[in-house]
């Protein structure tokens, strides 16, 4: 019998993508783990840094197998395969195709979080000063820029920032 090898997401745990990569690779496993180069946030020096393309997953190829999903599961930092209550499910050949294409063009890559976001949706500022804190979105300002509310000290603070800079959390989260 014929396994059927697929492509699934694999979520892992903030900000360990490539020991995650690493680990499954050093398995013998396929993995993908599509990156793009953005501008480093340092007080002294502004550096061109590789980072995933979408934080906390990465693609791996493998089987339904229960075997094969432990083998992958038990990678340190590795969180589950996304999927439904009857389990993973693939992504489309096509579409990883499509982003292996992107990612060896050689060009800097834009994910559109920011562009999802919706007035009132709970988001976490992730880097510069104020990283780790959580507000809620007000509007997007052009030019990925966008406006994030957040409440101190029983009052609303409006603060402006790049759009790359926040990340929408769960309410149940929050």
């Amino acid at each position: 019998m014929i396994k059927e090898i697929n492509w699934f997401a694999l979520l892992t745990r903030s900000n360990f993508e490539q020991s995650v990569y690493t680990s499954i690779t050093g398995k013998e496993i396929d993995a993908f783990l599509p990156r793009t180069r953005k501008k480093s946030q340092r007080k002294d020096r502004k550096l061109m840094i590789e980072v995933p393309l979408f934080r906390g997953y990465l693609f791996v190829r493998s089987t339904l197998e229960p075997a094969d999903q432990l083998k992958i599961l038990k990678t340190t930092g590795a969180v589950r395969l996304l999927g439904n209550t009857r389990g993973p499910v693939p992504v489309p050949d096509s579409q990883i195709n499509a982003l292996q294409l992107m990612a060896n063009a050689n060009v800097d890559l834009i994910t559109g979080d920011s562009i999802l976001l919706q007035k009132g949706d709970p988001v976490m500022i992730l880097e510069g000063p104020m990283a780790g804190l959580r507000g809620e979105f007000s509007r997007h300002k052009g030019k990925g820029r966008v406006i994030i509310k957040i409440d101190l000290l029983g009052q609303y603070a409006g603060v402006e920032m790049s759009g790359g800079n926040v990340e929408k959390v769960l309410d149940f989260l929050s």
